[in-house]
């Protein structure tokens, strides 16, 4: 073991230019699910041109050296949006040659879907020059900084999936609530087509093994057992 690490030589070996963390915040928010993304400075710390700079960008950074990718990404969003305390989870890696004209760069990227008010509070600060809340329909359309449209896109998979395979609408929704607040719930957090038509789902939310239906309102059973929110 000690003489294999002694023949390894670092420098034989191309390496990574940079290494980083994008981070994906999400929202329910007048009915549709909403991403925060910022600005890029015109210029960055050191008052040179920033690379992307002007473009609206999902908030994210250099990876250093003593951290994970999660440490920077918690790190990143505090000094980006002055967001704190938002759980993340880590949905894919993206290394596309040529996905940052800065060089070889590999991403790791991180999606939250928080409630309004634990975001409430966001700001642009350090080089971001605003930050705002799109509805995801309208970010996917936006020219963004770097590879980050099929970021939103994966990401947008991975919450479209959460919220019709669990039940995390249950974190947006009151202890009780209608068929249709439900509909309405899933509907703005899951992608066209995933969800039945709206007459026919509240038809049927009574079948709906975490629902119990009584009268015009809902509330989700603890212990049911089930595959998903569906079946």
């Amino acid at each position: 073991m000690e003489e294999n690490q002694n023949n390894y030589q670092a420098s034989k070996y191309r390496t990574p230019d940079g290494y980083t963390s994008d981070i994906v915040i999400t929202t329910i928010k007048a009915g549709k699910l909403q991403v925060l993304l910022i600005k890029r400075a015109a210029e960055n710390a050191e008052g040179k041109a920033n690379i992307e700079g002007g473009k609206w960008a999902i908030p994210g950074g250099f990876v250093e050296e003593q951290e994970t990718a999660h440490d920077a990404a918690i790190r990143e969003l505090e000094e980006e949006t002055g967001l704190t305390d938002i759980p993340l989870t880590a949905f894919g890696t993206f290394d596309t040659p040529g996905r940052d004209p800065r060089g070889w760069m590999i991403s790791q990227a991180f999606y939250a879907v928080a409630r309004e008010e634990a975001i409430a509070a966001y700001q642009a600060a350090d080089d971001a020059a605003e930050a705002e809340l799109f509805p995801i329909e309208e970010a996917l359309e936006l020219p963004l900084a770097f590879d980050h449209i099929a970021i939103l896109k994966q990401a947008y998979q991975a919450i479209s999936d959460l919220f019709s395979l669990t039940t995390a609408i249950r974190d947006f929704l009151p202890d009780t609530f209608t068929a249709e607040q439900l509909y309405e719930g899933l509907s703005a957090c899951t992608k066209p087509g995933v969800l039945p038509d709206k007459i026919a789902f509240i038809e049927n939310v009574a079948f709906l093994p975490f629902i119990e239906a009584h009268d015009d309102h809902c509330h989700f059973v603890q212990d049911a057992e089930a595959g998903s929110i569906f079946y």
